[in-house]
């Protein structure tokens, strides 16, 4: 199956299935010298993982990495790096009665429609089951982005169905299950999920990543505009069905007066762009947005069609996400780090000995 590697200096490379034995990636172009232990890895594993509280799927994976190579006395080599990830909580009992049944608005059918075949353990490849290991490869990018340029790359759910939340405090995005930065609003959260559930529904999301630190110069102006890649990789989540960067969509009812980044000597007195101009970073903070649709694997009896093309009607069983956006705010970050990764290795590259004749002004005026 082609598109299983993304990246160009620094690959990941993914294999596994939902419900196979284990999942893993291969970290190809990872500079040498960097100390690095499964421990480096594990926190965002664990922020990602299913089974951490009632509001999310109940699989429980205790998605515990292994580092099977490229790591030698506790630093990188600059060969591959194995990662593997073992499925111990499988429960493929619970497709047996949607194997010859596509679920409506999942990759079922266009994957028969690919190749013929498809796995529906759990929906095998295309299930979310594979972000982990794309979260536990990010977390070499994040560590060795941190150290060289001290670049900090987080993320929050910025609204789920109905409700939208405000960023107000980071530190309570690690102090809820929801990733919310508007801690009082978490009891509503709360209640609209246990609903869903009651009802056998599920509801979208949107989730916001910010990149602080950030250097100026990275990416291209034509084919490889950092932003560019950026909704590549945003968009290659599971459930992706908009990336915006900056002010994304609403730049289509702005003023030019009003969008434009003016500058003073003392910084940008605005960032309506998201730290992206012509392609290249600016060293403003980068801003990311992505919408994840509504789960798809719901209890709610719909309408579909059987292998055979006959008409049905068929309900979901399992263990499923209300809302898979909630877990997908680690993964949102990580194919942000992927990206910075590969364009910081592509800037060195080319680009390491240039010095700019106009001297760096920060990212926001004070």
């Amino acid at each position: 199956m082609s598109g299983n590697t993304f990246g160009r200096l620094f690959c990941v490379t993914s294999f596994g299935e939902s419900h196979g034995p284990a999942i893993g990636c291969v970290v190809d172009g990872c500079p040498p010298g960097l100390a690095l232990s499964e421990a480096d890895l594990q926190p965002d594993l664990d922020r990602r993982r299913p089974g951490t509280s009632r509001y999310v799927t109940q699989r429980k994976e205790a998605d515990l990495v292994r580092i099977l190579s490229g790591v030698y006395q506790g630093h990188t080599t600059g060969t591959p790096i194995a990662l593997l990830i073992e499925n111990t909580d499988q429960r493929s009992y619970d497709y047996d009665k949607i194997r010859q049944t596509f679920r409506p608005n999942h990759a079922d059918y266009a994957y028969v429609q690919k190749y013929g075949v498809r796995d529906p353990r759990g929906g095998g490849r295309s299930s979310a089951r594979e972000t982990a290991v794309r979260v536990a490869a990010a977390g070499i990018a994040k560590k060795w982005l941190r150290e060289r340029f001290g670049l900090r790359i987080r993320g929050y759910v910025a609204q789920i169905g109905p409700v939208e939340l405000r960023l107000e405090d980071w530190e309570a995005v690690e102090l809820n299950p929801f990733f919310c930065a508007e801690p009082a609003r978490v009891p509503e959260l709360e209640a609209l999920i246990d609903a869903l559930r009651a009802q056998g529904d599920s509801v979208g999301a949107r989730i916001n990543v910010e990149a602080s630190g950030m250097v100026p110069g990275w990416g291209e102006p034509v084919f490889d505009r950092l932003d560019a890649d950026l909704a590549h990789a945003l968009m290659g989540i599971n459930a992706a069905k908009g990336v915006e960067i900056g002010d994304g969509m609403r730049v289509a009812g702005m003023r030019g007066t009003e969008h434009r980044d003016e500058m003073r000597p003392q910084g940008f007195l605005s960032n309506h762009s998201g730290g992206v101009s012509g392609g290249i970073s600016t060293g403003q903070d980068l801003l990311c947005s992505i919408a994840i649709k509504p789960t798809s694997s719901i209890t709610t009896p719909g309408r579909s069609i059987d292998d055979t093309g006959a008409a049905v009607d068929m309900r979901t069983t399992g263990r499923h996400d209300p809302c898979v956006g909630i877990r997908a705010v680690p993964i949102a970050e990580a194919m942000v780090a992927l990206v910075l990764m590969d364009h910081a290795l592509r800037h060195r590259a080319q680009n390491a000995d240039v010095v700019p004749p106009t001297p760096r002004i920060p990212p926001l005026a004070p």
